[in-house]
């Protein structure tokens, strides 16, 4: 089931009942892609989550019955990247009528810099969206990525930005690459 923005904050406010003070979700994924009105909608829920409300989140997110596939990771971690330590400060704020949570989605560079970990035909296509929505540079990108930590075969990720450099930016030399 796809989650528009109306789903997503449906979602948020009943999670929001649960929560026992004031916590920040930073959607990450697709979820950032359609809080930032990029995309229509997601295909799941993703959140990074400052450590000290990771747990108040889990509990709360535990209590509700939602159904739905929320994955969550802590401080900056989106699947295998671990993104610099200012994504908090760079992440855009969401406005919404929440009393518990403080909801930013990431920023257009980091969710760039997320999706070429695992870089599949979607993540490309959302790639893309968030090149030409944001006019992105194939240095900002190539600069971002040098900042993340890929927990994995760091290579597949330097192969996966190398890929997506060259094919948005095929005619375009680069200070970082």
């Amino acid at each position: 089931m796809p989650f528009d923005k109306s789903t997503l904050f449906g979602f948020l406010q009943e999670v929001d009942k649960e929560l026992k003070r004031k916590i920040t979700l930073v959607a990450a994924g697709g979820t950032a892609m359609t809080l930032l009105d990029i995309k229509s909608s997601t295909i799941d829920i993703d959140f990074t989550i400052p450590a000290q409300d990771y747990e108040e989140f889990e509990t709360a997110l535990s209590s509700i019955p939602h159904g739905f596939r929320v994955d969550h990771w802590k401080d900056g971690m989106v699947f295998s990247q671990v993104l610099p330590e200012d994504y908090l400060e760079k992440a855009v704020l969401v406005k919404t009528q929440l009393r518990n949570i403080v909801l930013k989605a990431l920023n257009p560079l980091d969710i760039v810099v997320t999706k070429i970990g695992r870089l599949d035909d979607r993540d490309a296509q959302d790639i893309e969206a968030c090149i030409k929505r944001f006019k992105l540079t194939k240095d900002q990108i190539a600069g971002r990525a040098a900042q993340v930590h890929y927990v994995g075969n760091e290579e597949n990720y330097s192969i996966n930005l190398r890929h997506i450099l060259h094919r948005f930016f095929p005619n375009q030399s680069s200070r970082s690459t």
